[in-house]
């Protein structure tokens, strides 16, 4: 009996699964939140931040700023929200330091909760809240950080309309950044996020049964678990949406050559650790002054919480 090789069978049925999925994708597609419609002076307050829009960002701070020497701005990851730097900022507020954090659209206390708005959106808000601080502090050096997905924001945000942020920032400090673009995916995970997103794009993943350990802090995971405001199902639209921000971020990083600080953790298991190891061998060269990366040993991916 004559049999077909593997490989062709299973390229055959990815071919029949794409043309069945193009049919039906007509009636599903990513979904992302709109903008507000209304048009606003963007406004820093002590516990918001207003967009231009007049989408309303909940924000955090940490320090004093008559004492503080320098600022810091932090962008979170994926489901996470500004509470996530709570021992951060506490930690570096006692070395006079003034630590920022704001909820992203669609995470935290935001309206529009669970749902993608937009790595467009997101790279805007981000750079309207660097000019806020650079105007209300204008003397003080001025840091953008980001931890996983909020690292793909900074570098995209670092590359997009015309790098005007680039004037209003002393340097950039990235942990686990979310780096792991299409191009660096298998070909049948590119697929697979393809198809999901346009059938089944409301569709929510918990991750359960991954057996994947972002952390050795335990007791820091389990009071995540308990926090609402902590998203514990991604919908299928938001994965891809942070896909697409993540080729942005990869990108951008041809261009990459700010002052920074890149920690990773040898046992980050979220971005894992071979386009890693790509991207920062693809990393432009630099002064050795104006880049430093660091390597944990024992490290996981949410570093500046772990033990």
């Amino acid at each position: 009996m004559h049999t077909k090789p593997m490989p062709l069978l299973i390229t055959r049925f990815f071919a029949v699964l794409i043309i069945f999925t193009v049919l039906l994708s007509g009636c599903a597609k990513p979904y992302v939140f709109p903008p507000d419609s209304l048009q606003s002076a963007p406004r820093l307050y002590d516990d918001r931040v207003v967009m231009d829009d007049a989408y309303p960002l909940p924000l955090r701070r940490w320090g004093n700023p008559l004492q503080s020497k320098a600022i810091i701005l932090a962008i979170h990851g994926l489901n996470d929200y500004s509470f996530g730097f709570e021992s951060t900022g506490k930690y570096l507020a006692g070395q006079n330091i003034l630590f920022f954090s704001y909820d992203q659209r669609g995470f935290g206390a935001t309206r529009g909760y669970g749902y993608w708005h937009g790595s467009k959106r997101m790279i805007i808000d981000n750079q309207v809240i660097v000019r806020l601080l650079r105007e209300k502090y204008p003397e003080k050096p001025l840091f953008l950080l980001g931890e996983s997905m909020g690292g793909a924001v900074v570098l995209a945000s670092l590359a997009k309309f015309n790098g005007e942020i680039e004037n209003g920032i002393d340097g950039v400090i990235l942990i686990a950044p979310a780096i792991w673009s299409r191009r660096a995916m298998p070909w049948y995970q590119r697929t697979l996020l393809w198809l999901a997103a346009h059938t089944v794009p409301a569709k929510t993943l918990t991750g359960e049964g991954l057996d994947l350990m972002p952390s050795d802090n335990i007791e820091m995971l389990r009071a995540l678990g308990r926090d609402p405001l902590v998203i514990k199902a991604t919908r299928v639209d938001v994965l891809f949406g942070v896909a697409n921000l993540m080729d942005l971020a990869a990108d951008a990083s041809a261009a990459f050559t700010q002052k920074s600080l890149i920690l990773y953790g040898k046992n980050d298991q979220i971005v894992p650790r071979k386009p890693t190891c790509q991207w920062f061998r693809a990393l432009p060269e630099v002064d050795p002054e104006q880049r430093r990366i660091i390597i944990y040993e024992n490290g996981y991916h949410m570093l500046n919480r772990d033990l």
